[in-house]
């Protein structure tokens, strides 16, 4: 599992943890019933605290992406169909909404983005 922390940005660094172990799962890297690194091995390899680390997992779980049985570690949770799907739209959301935002700053009209659209989609 990789994992890339930078200090450049003002994200923190258990939200960098959690949002790339997400991705790992929503694209089918981590399945589900895959162990993930324990909360002290990832913490050593990425040289981080221990309680950073414990916050990524938290989230994690909290998000019902990953399941922790005591004494045994935390696992890549079952699929949920409808959560995958649901946070595959909040991303696609977002990301539309910076290219709205970047077009309206560029003085793109409506059909125009609707068009670039239709030809990134006709690309699938």
């Amino acid at each position: 599992m990789d994992i890339i922390i930078s200090n450049a940005g003002g994200t923190p660094i258990y939200e960098q943890i959690a949002t790339q172990i997400k991705s790992q799962i929503l694209s089918g890297a981590l399945s589900a019933g895959d162990a993930l690194p324990s909360i002290r091995t990832l913490a050593r390899e990425l040289r981080i605290s221990v309680i950073t680390t414990k916050r990524a997992y938290e989230e994690l779980e909290r998000d019902g992406f990953i399941e922790t049985v005591a004494g045994k570690g935390s696992f890549v949770a079952a699929k949920n169909t409808d959560f995958l799907r649901e946070e595959a739209l909040r991303r696609i959301e977002a990301a539309l909404q910076q290219a709205a935002d970047q077009a309206r700053r560029a003085g793109i009209p409506v059909q125009e983005l609707r068009g670039m659209l239709e030809v990134l989609l006709e690309e699938l």
